[in-house]
Protein backbone atom coordinates (compact mmCIF):
# COMPACT_ATOMS: atom_id res chain seq x y z
CA UNK A 1 0.00 0.00 0.00
CA UNK A 2 1.04 3.28 -0.87
CA UNK A 3 0.70 6.52 1.30
CA UNK A 4 -0.43 7.79 -1.79
CA UNK A 5 -3.44 5.35 -1.82
CA UNK A 6 -5.22 6.94 1.47
CA UNK A 7 -7.69 9.31 -0.01
CA UNK A 8 -10.08 9.05 2.97
CA UNK A 9 -10.80 12.44 4.15
CA UNK A 10 -10.55 13.85 7.37
CA UNK A 11 -9.51 11.77 10.37
CA UNK A 12 -8.34 8.87 9.61
CA UNK A 13 -8.18 7.29 12.48
CA UNK A 14 -11.74 7.63 13.76
CA UNK A 15 -13.37 6.90 9.99
CA UNK A 16 -11.64 3.44 9.67
CA UNK A 17 -9.19 2.28 12.59
CA UNK A 18 -7.91 -0.99 10.45
CA UNK A 19 -6.97 1.85 7.47
CA UNK A 20 -5.09 4.06 9.38
CA UNK A 21 -3.09 1.33 11.50
CA UNK A 22 -1.94 -0.18 7.69
CA UNK A 23 -1.41 4.03 6.80
CA UNK A 24 0.62 4.65 9.72
CA UNK A 25 2.90 1.48 9.24
CA UNK A 26 3.37 2.69 6.08
CA UNK A 27 4.34 5.60 7.17
CA UNK A 28 7.14 4.72 9.24
CA UNK A 29 8.26 2.32 6.99
CA UNK A 30 8.54 5.09 4.26
CA UNK A 31 10.21 7.66 6.91
CA UNK A 32 7.46 9.54 6.02
CA UNK A 33 6.95 11.21 10.26
CA UNK A 34 5.57 13.99 9.35
CA UNK A 35 2.49 12.19 8.27
CA UNK A 36 1.90 10.32 10.82
CA UNK A 37 -0.66 10.78 13.44
CA UNK A 38 1.42 11.35 16.44
CA UNK A 39 -1.44 11.59 18.93
CA UNK A 40 -3.29 9.00 17.87
CA UNK A 41 -0.36 6.95 17.94
CA UNK A 42 1.12 7.46 21.46
CA UNK A 43 -2.80 6.71 22.33
CA UNK A 44 -2.63 3.09 21.04
CA UNK A 45 1.10 2.36 22.43
CA UNK A 46 0.14 2.98 25.72
CA UNK A 47 -3.04 1.28 25.51
CA UNK A 48 -1.17 -1.73 24.20
CA UNK A 49 0.95 -1.33 27.42
CA UNK A 50 -2.32 -1.07 29.71
CA UNK A 51 -4.02 -4.35 28.11
CA UNK A 52 -0.72 -6.06 28.82
CA UNK A 53 -0.82 -5.19 31.92
CA UNK A 54 -4.73 -6.42 32.11
CA UNK A 55 -4.26 -9.75 30.14
CA UNK A 56 -1.51 -10.64 32.89
CA UNK A 57 -3.91 -9.27 35.76
CA UNK A 58 -6.46 -11.49 34.42
CA UNK A 59 -4.88 -14.65 33.45
CA UNK A 60 -3.80 -14.01 37.73
CA UNK A 61 -7.17 -13.71 38.86
CA UNK A 62 -8.21 -17.62 37.25
CA UNK A 63 -4.85 -18.93 38.44
CA UNK A 64 -5.54 -18.12 41.76
CA UNK A 65 -8.99 -18.52 41.56
CA UNK A 66 -8.75 -22.47 40.16
CA UNK A 67 -5.77 -22.85 42.82
CA UNK A 68 -8.58 -21.63 45.84
CA UNK A 69 -11.54 -24.17 44.78
CA UNK A 70 -8.82 -26.58 44.07
CA UNK A 71 -7.58 -26.44 47.75
CA UNK A 72 -10.96 -25.76 49.28
CA UNK A 73 -13.65 -28.39 47.56
CA UNK A 74 -11.40 -31.32 47.35
CA UNK A 75 -14.62 -33.20 46.54
CA UNK A 76 -14.85 -31.13 42.88
CA UNK A 77 -11.63 -31.73 41.71
CA UNK A 78 -11.86 -32.18 37.64
CA UNK A 79 -9.23 -32.70 35.26
CA UNK A 80 -10.80 -29.15 33.90
CA UNK A 81 -9.44 -27.74 36.72
CA UNK A 82 -5.87 -28.82 36.34
CA UNK A 83 -6.16 -27.84 32.49
CA UNK A 84 -6.83 -24.32 33.68
CA UNK A 85 -4.15 -24.32 36.19
CA UNK A 86 -2.09 -24.90 33.49
CA UNK A 87 -3.10 -22.96 30.40
CA UNK A 88 -3.48 -19.80 33.14
CA UNK A 89 0.40 -20.50 34.41
CA UNK A 90 1.52 -21.13 30.06
CA UNK A 91 0.10 -18.41 29.41
CA UNK A 92 1.54 -16.47 31.86
CA UNK A 93 5.07 -17.43 30.96
CA UNK A 94 4.13 -16.93 27.87
CA UNK A 95 3.06 -13.10 28.47
CA UNK A 96 6.27 -12.91 30.79
CA UNK A 97 8.85 -14.46 27.76
CA UNK A 98 6.87 -11.44 25.73
CA UNK A 99 7.38 -8.93 27.97
CA UNK A 100 9.86 -9.67 30.91
CA UNK A 101 9.42 -6.15 32.39
CA UNK A 102 6.21 -6.95 33.44
CA UNK A 103 7.87 -9.87 35.49
CA UNK A 104 7.66 -7.27 38.88
CA UNK A 105 4.06 -6.25 38.23
CA UNK A 106 3.35 -9.91 39.29
CA UNK A 107 4.92 -8.94 42.76
CA UNK A 108 2.66 -5.60 42.86
CA UNK A 109 -0.89 -6.74 42.02
CA UNK A 110 -0.41 -10.98 43.29
CA UNK A 111 -2.52 -9.11 46.91
CA UNK A 112 -4.99 -7.71 44.86
CA UNK A 113 -5.43 -10.14 42.18
CA UNK A 114 -5.52 -12.65 45.23
CA UNK A 115 -8.56 -10.80 46.65
CA UNK A 116 -10.63 -10.68 43.36
CA UNK A 117 -10.10 -14.54 43.01
CA UNK A 118 -11.21 -15.03 46.44
CA UNK A 119 -14.25 -12.60 45.87
CA UNK A 120 -14.90 -14.77 42.46
CA UNK A 121 -13.74 -18.17 43.97
CA UNK A 122 -16.65 -17.71 46.77
CA UNK A 123 -19.35 -16.36 43.91
CA UNK A 124 -19.02 -19.41 42.03
CA UNK A 125 -18.81 -21.80 44.82
CA UNK A 126 -21.72 -20.92 46.74
CA UNK A 127 -18.79 -20.68 49.68
CA UNK A 128 -19.19 -17.71 52.22
CA UNK A 129 -16.04 -15.49 50.87
CA UNK A 130 -14.44 -15.11 55.26
CA UNK A 131 -14.33 -19.37 54.68
CA UNK A 132 -11.63 -18.32 52.15
CA UNK A 133 -8.26 -16.89 54.12
CA UNK A 134 -7.78 -13.02 54.19
CA UNK A 135 -3.89 -13.68 52.90
CA UNK A 136 -3.29 -16.02 50.28
CA UNK A 137 -2.18 -19.38 50.98
CA UNK A 138 0.45 -19.80 48.69
CA UNK A 139 3.39 -17.67 47.44
CA UNK A 140 3.81 -16.31 43.98
CA UNK A 141 6.10 -18.84 43.42
CA UNK A 142 3.65 -21.72 44.31
CA UNK A 143 1.14 -20.22 41.99
CA UNK A 144 3.66 -20.38 39.13
CA UNK A 145 5.28 -24.46 39.84
CA UNK A 146 3.81 -26.46 37.65
CA UNK A 147 3.95 -29.46 39.62
CA UNK A 148 1.90 -26.84 42.71
CA UNK A 149 -1.92 -27.62 43.35
CA UNK A 150 -1.58 -26.65 46.81
CA UNK A 151 -2.44 -29.66 48.53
Amino acid sequence: MSSQSITIKGNLYEQDFYLWIQATAQHLKEGNFNQIDIPNLVEEIESMGRSEKRELKNRLIVLLMHLIKWEYQPEKRSQSWRSTIAEQRICIEGLLEDSPSLQPLISEVFDDCYQKARQKAAEETGIKLNFFPQESPFTIEEAMKPSFLGE
